[in-house]
């Protein structure tokens, strides 16, 4: 799941990049469907609207990072968060760190990396069952050290 979203993530320029979206416009950007990725922020405070398909199982990061198993290590070390959907937690699933295949954009403002290449990827994660029809409200917190996320997301999720 990791590298499936961060190919997600890694496939749109900064311009129409759904992690630096600041109202939502872009949420779907890039989705192939199987499951409906989320966004977190480069750091900054956001607020976001977004519809998301019936049936379709929801993933985001409340934290993450890609590098070499050190960096993973050290991010591990400090990382934290919390998510909830309509004033309920969801658990997170602790990734410490895994080998990822990632297919970038060249200049995409995750990995600025192009092409297909190997990494280690790690973070807390969340991966919920489909969401009913309706509106929704999601909030992700996470941090790590000195780097911090806050997003909120306004849901729609369509009928069938």
């Amino acid at each position: 799941m990791q590298g499936r979203w961060w190919t997600w993530a890694a496939s749109s320029a900064s311009d129409v990049n759904p992690v630096s979206d600041r109202d939502g416009h872009l949420c779907a950007q890039g989705q192939k469907g199987g499951i409906w990725f989320l966004a977190g922020s480069f750091g900054e405070t956001v607020t976001r609207s977004c519809t998301v398909p019936a049936g379709v199982p929801v993933a985001f990061p409340l934290v993450n990072l890609v590098g070499e198993a050190a960096d993973c290590e050290a991010f591990m070390a400090t990382a934290k968060g919390s998510a909830t959907l309509d004033g309920k937690a969801l658990e997170p699933d602790r990734y410490e760190g895994t080998t990822v295949a990632i297919s970038g954009v060249e200049g995409n403002p995750l990995t600025q990396r192009g092409g297909r290449f190997s990494t280690r990827a790690c973070g807390l994660w969340v991966q919920a069952e489909p969401l009913a029809p309706g509106s929704h409200t999601l909030s992700i917190r996470g941090s790590s050290g000195s780097f911090a996320v806050s997003v909120d997301y306004a849901l729609q999720v369509s009928a069938g």
